[in-house]
């Protein structure tokens, strides 16, 4: 008679799969509540005491670490030495193992869960299981997903046993589940012990991209298992062809200024960088004004929304050639009429305050640089202004919304508004002057020549880009402050009348 122990913590479908095996003949072993369960269900099991003839002791902490356990698993069926200890002990050899792990992540990521409670949680016995199982896959089958017990039931049914090949599948897939949980426990302990020195990273893969930035570059596309908000990873897709390499980092940038705002707003990102963002009163309103901000960038670009996609913010979009539109929700006939667009890809994403603190990594050669995201909320404040004219409540507005923008430009950037809506964007160039001129520039053609603010990433080195700024017509600039010819700066907004405020904060982002 084969015999399968079971020990979950995750019960779903376990009693169907222990009733399967029952029916075939397998003597079923079980384990505390998994035992209970598997009884209630009408399933006749074999308590874990009886099989080791040792009581459960301390809470349940000390059941399954014992010889007739381990030696039951371990034992190479194909050693004569190996099978006589058995014998001689006793021990019957076990066939299956379906083993997953105390909760300890959905533990940890409760407010306010102490360590005590964390503790409690670490598994010892589940992972021991596993391992031993798995080093034996040779005879013996390892389930720690629910997932799998379909599968596992198809070839014991077809074939009178699990293949070689399928128990190395399971064999992987369960040194993957303890190594995962085990990176769980010590990311946890070393937060908690204060300990930095090592990072450890665990993603899964949701997505198989056709390509990567180019068509001979492979790519993938990997999740890690806690969901937030404003994110790629969870985002669910509606409509349209696939993402592609390219859609999921401008679609991620748009994401990041979104978050940025909470009136209703409106981002359009082309190569990373916003093209036009307005806010609006509501979401037709912000995506009007985002498209004139630049109607020529905007042609297949991303476009991203904090607030459910209307009818008719869909039908000013609609003829538009773009690749992606993301909002919080879409109403059925918004979504109806954008569905008419074959390729266009239509996403739904949590947008919900999060103020948890989040990181960034970045692969070098051989390397990877872990930082902080850039979530300073701070913006332009009267007390800053360090010229003889004062900003107006309205500058102030847009030297806000400007300042916001800026952050999420690829430096050095530039950035030129007026009435809460861009007017040009100048990103990445070598050289400040060039960013402020590519900015002011695609301002003058829409014919502005006043009543602009301009916000930069970084200080000015020297006065140059205020006179140029004055020019365009310019009334008030937001700048960092701290390089040694600040005092020019200062100057030459004074005699050109330009109110100028320093931040103290700088938002490099390359």
């Amino acid at each position: 008679m084969k015999r399968a122990l079971f020990s979950v913590s995750d019960k779903t479908g376990v009693a169907e799969f222990a009733r399967a095996l029952k029916d075939r003949g397998w003597e079923v072993i079980a384990t505390g509540g998994t035992q209970q369960l598997l009884e209630r269900e009408g399933i006749a099991t074999t308590g874990i005491s009886e099989v080791t003839g040792f009581p459960e002791i301390c809470d349940g902490r000390v059941k399954t670490l014992h010889p007739a356990v381990h030696g039951a698993l371990l034992a190479r069926r194909d050693d004569r030495e190996h099978m006589g200890t058995l014998c001689g002990l006793g021990i019957l050899p076990i066939d299956l193992v379906c083993v997953n792990l105390y909760p300890f992540r959905q533990t940890v990521a409760r407010a306010g869960v102490t360590l005590a409670e964390a503790t409690e949680q670490i598994d010892i016995g589940g992972p021991s299981m596993l391992r031993s199982a798995a080093k034996n896959n040779v005879s013996v089958t390892v389930v720690c997903d629910p997932a799998d017990y379909a599968e596992v039931l198809a070839e014991i049914a077809r074939e009178g046993d699990t293949t070689p090949e399928l128990r190395l599948r399971l064999a992987a897939r369960a040194y993957t589940h303890t190594a995962e949980y085990d990176m769980a426990i010590a990311a946890y302990m070393r937060r908690e012990a204060g300990l930095s020195e090592k990072l450890f990273l665990s993603f899964e893969r949701t997505q198989e991209l056709r390509y990567g930035e180019n068509p001979h570059q492979r790519a993938a596309f990997y999740r890690e298992a806690d969901e937030v908000p404003y994110s790629l990873a969870s985002a669910r897709q509606l409509h349209g062809k696939e993402l592609s390499y390219n859609n999921i980092q401008d679609a991620n940038a748009a994401l990041e200024l979104l978050r940025e705002f909470d009136d209703p707003c409106c981002v359009a990102v082309k190569h990373m960088n916003p093209c036009g963002t307005a806010l609006g009163a509501d979401a037709a309103d912000a995506w009007r004004r985002a498209y004139e901000a630049d109607p020529v960038s905007i042609f297949g670009g991303i476009v991203a929304l904090n607030r459910p996609l209307t009818r008719e913010a869909a039908a000013a979009m609609k003829p538009v050639f773009l690749e992606i539109v993301i909002a919080p929700a879409f109403e059925p006939e918004a979504l109806e009429l954008l569905a008419a667009k074959k390729n266009l890809r239509l996403l739904t994403v949590r947008m919900d305050a999060d103020t948890a603190p989040a990181r960034q990594l970045a692969s070098v050669n051989g390397g990877l640089l872990v930082q902080e995201l850039d979530r300073t909320d701070e913006v332009p404040a009267a007390g800053q202004c360090v010229t003889r004219r004062r900003p107006t409540e309205r500058q102030l507005a847009d030297l806000a919304f400007a300042w916001r923008i800026v952050k999420h430009v690829k430096s050095n950037a530039v950035v030129a508004v007026r009435d809460g809506r861009t007017l040009g964007v100048g990103a990445g160039q070598m050289n400040r002057v060039g960013s402020a001129r590519i900015a002011l520039e695609e301002a003058r053609a829409k014919g502005v020549a006043e009543g602009i603010v301009l916000a930069s990433d970084g200080f000015f080195p020297f006065d140059d880009c205020v006179r140029l700024a004055a020019g365009y017509g310019v009334e008030a600039i937001a700048q960092p402050g701290g390089s040694v010819r600040d005092a020019d700066s200062v100057a030459a907004a004074d005699e050109l009348n330009v109110a100028m405020v320093f931040t103290g904060v700088r938002h490099f982002k390359h």
